[in-house]
């Protein structure tokens, strides 16, 4: 799909920035780690590009503290309402949040950080990206990012569970086919050094849960069901074949017969520091 071309896969709903929320809760402590990781202290001022309903920012903002201050950046307007909104509920006036291109904006150059989370996938060219936004940062600043790596997660198969299969093989599918690099947590390391970056450091988790009470069950249910419009207008799968009134239930029920818990996808998460 030509970049011009490109759709946001899960699309824009009242429903979908809920499950963005939910979700955040279940990669909170990947991403709380690469912040960590990658230096984030109190006193620094950070960017966070793609900022949707706040969960990254918000993290920056504990880490930085009231003497430091973050910029949240999205091209969606209405979903930085909630994220004011919830700015505002959680008391954390050290996050400001603005609408827009990042590329487009006129930003400050004296950032100590900027990050993202599921960003990059959906941009056309992240190597230009990268390269853009380390114009913005001081000498011997940071860029930390996460990305999904859905190549690898859709290649998980095993024969118990043929119904986990399909959902990572109708997941990665309408990722591809919407335009989006499904490759791009792998891609990270590549993409820092084109960008004429420091090699960036790496790692790689997943959550994964087996407990009837776990949340990733609903939160499966939830992504595809904000993917349901992308799959049938790809015909990649019809609304019968997914049966979404039931997912939930009958995920449960595969990893029960199978005893192997529900995978969600893998994320890379890649840190560098500029040079002072």
């Amino acid at each position: 799909m030509a970049d011009n071309q490109r759709t946001y896969t899960m699309g824009r709903s009242k429903e979908e920035t809920e499950r963005l929320i939910q979700q955040a809760g279940l990669y909170e402590d990947i991403t709380g780690q690469l912040l960590r990781d990658a230096g984030l202290f109190t006193g620094m001022k950070v960017l966070d590009i793609g900022s949707g309903a706040g969960d990254v920012a918000f993290a920056a903002a504990e880490l930085v503290g009231s003497e430091g201050e973050v910029l949240g950046v999205d091209m969606n307007p209405e979903i930085l309402e909630t994220a004011r909104t919830r700015a505002e509920a959680a008391g954390l006036a050290n996050v400001q949040f603005v609408a827009g291109d990042v590329q487009a904006l006129d930003l400050p150059n004296d950032f100590d950080a900027v990050i993202g989370r599921m960003v990059l996938v959906y941009l056309p060219d992240p190597v230009a990206t990268l390269k853009q936004l380390a114009t913005h940062l001081r000498p011997g600043g940071i860029l930390a990012f996460q990305e999904a790596e859905l190549l690898t997660y859709s290649s998980m198969t095993r024969p118990e569970i043929p119904m986990m299969n399909q959902l990572a093989e109708w997941g990665a599918e309408v990722f591809r086919c919407s335009g989006a690099h499904v490759g791009m947590g792998l891609d990270l390391y590549g993409t820092f050094v084109d960008a004429g970056l420091p090699e960036p450091s790496l790692q790689y988790a997943a959550p994964m849960g087996g407990p009837e009470a776990w949340i990733g069950y609903q939160l499966m249910e939830s992504a595809f069901r904000s993917m349901l419009p992308l799959l049938e207008r790809f015909g990649i799968a019809t609304a019968e074949e997914v049966d979404l009134d039931t997912l939930a239930a009958r995920i449960r029920a595969e990893v029960v017969a199978s005893k192997r818990p529900l995978i969600f996808p893998p994320h890379i998460t890649a840190w560098a520091q500029l040079p002072t």
